[in-house]
């Protein structure tokens, strides 16, 4: 009976992990939608190609090198172990207090979480780079960012030792529950080095510092693919508890679910409030905008504060990346989707907002923290774009911009019927 008993709670945490690796997964779509409905037409199916493709690089990728530089193991190349599971419930059964193992002793279910979050990052990158960027210099840097440069960094917080010695949660007190700076402020980071070797779109920027707004083509898909985001937050975030098969841990899950959409909703009044006071007029994208602001800043810590806080918290990111946004323009950094400014910018505020309710956590760690994330990725991306723009190229060129990337990139449109001869 006792067995049993540990079959059902290993089966039921694997399963929840498993499940959130999938609304995880999902985010893919939605980073899809959000972005092809933020460019032009003419670009359409290139920023799809880009989310489908750099999906695909980021599974195979971690699994040749990228899980066993993040979390060491003797396992094949990737570093994925199998289970004894006799061994395990022997284990089990010793145990005074119970079962108290789970889905992260599962190698298999725990790599399959872990990439889809490798994806997320870069995904992040592929809608700051935007309308102007070729398509197989970006699969490229795909390939170092989610085999190498991601990995590494993960190992110096999430792994069990870090490369090179390092471990930033040991060494810094440094918190990231599901990965504000991990995954969100790397994945900024590594966009802002390719969008500052790129150049800004034509006609973005006037040579008085007018900057000429480009608006997107399908609002309404960028508004599901925020939505879509939005839903696979609660797998980011409440898979990132680890099991749920206790009634500690299935109430972290609900406290988890539970500040996470707090968040999200104080981030997009907080955004659309700032925009109409800003404007005078509601505008959608801030708001959009703003919903993921709170999404990335809770994304840090969403297991420590209560639902009022993690509200404050959603709104602060909300308020802040609009005026991020309109930075970024005033500082000619030409990013499409304002990708930068949700997970960048963000990002760190919801490192730094931790220790007001996560014990033993402090601001100079948490500082430290984002600042080793965001050099080592920053700088890593600035060559790996570098050396691709030397050897390669990394823009298309100018008259390939004006006809759009769809045709010169994929030779196909997203919207024929629409086009005028």
């Amino acid at each position: 009976m006792e067995n049993n008993l540990y079959h059902l709670q290993f089966a039921m945490d694997t399963f929840y992990f498993l499940v959130c690796g999938a609304l995880v997964m999902w985010m893919a779509a939605g980073f899809a939608m959000l972005e092809s409905g933020l460019v032009r037409t003419k670009n359409t199916t290139e920023i799809l190609t880009k989310n489908v493709a750099l999906y695909a690089v980021a599974c195979i990728m971690y699994m040749v090198c990228g899980y066993a530089i993040m979390y060491g193991g003797d396992y094949f190349i990737s570093g994925i172990a199998a289970i004894d599971v006799d061994a395990k419930l022997a284990e089990f059964a010793e145990r005074e207090d119970g079962f108290t193992g789970g889905a992260l002793y599962a190698g298999a279910s725990d790599f399959f979480f872990q990439v889809v979050f490798v994806a997320t990052a870069m995904s992040i990158v592929s809608g700051a780079v935007a309308e102007r960027m070729k398509l197989w210099a970006f699969l490229a840097f795909a390939v170092v960012m989610t085999g190498f440069i991601y990995p590494v960094e993960g190992s110096w917080t999430w792994g069990a030792e870090g490369m090179f010695g390092l471990n930033i949660d040991d060494q810094f007190g440094f918190k990231d529950f599901a990965g504000s700076g991990i995954v969100h402020l790397a994945g900024a980071a590594a966009a802002l080095a390719g969008v500052l070797l790129l150049g800004a779109r034509k006609g973005k920027y006037g040579a008085n510092g007018q900057v000429n707004a480009i608006p997107g083509a399908n609002l309404p898909m960028a508004t599901l693919g925020t939505f879509i985001l939005w839903m696979g937050w609660f797998g980011f975030n409440g898979g990132s508890v680890l099991k749920l098969g206790d009634i500690a841990n299935a109430n972290a899950v609900a406290v988890v679910f539970l500040n996470t959409n707090a968040a999200a909703a104080g981030g997009a009044l907080a955004a659309l409030i700032t925009a109409r006071l800003l404007f005078g007029k509601a505008d959608l994208t801030m708001l959009l905008n703003g919903a993921l602001a709170g999404l990335v800043a809770i994304t840090a810590s969403p297991d420590t504060p209560s639902a009022l806080a993690s509200t404050l918290i959603g709104g602060a990111a909300g308020v802040l990346v609009v005026f991020s946004i309109l930075f970024m323009d005033k500082m000619k950094i030409d990013d499409p989707v304002g990708a930068i400014s949700v997970h960048g910018v963000c990002g760190l505020l919801g490192l730094l907002v931790v220790p007001f309710t996560a014990d033993g956590t402090t601001f100079l760690g948490q500082l430290a923290g984002a600042a080793i994330i965001f050099a080592w990725v920053f700088g890593a991306s600035l060559i790996v774009w570098g050396v691709l723009k030397a050897v390669i190229g990394i823009r298309v060129s100018e008259e390939e911009e004006y006809e759009g990337c769809d045709l010169s990139e994929c030779g196909m449109e997203a919207y024929p019927e629409f086009t005028t001869k």
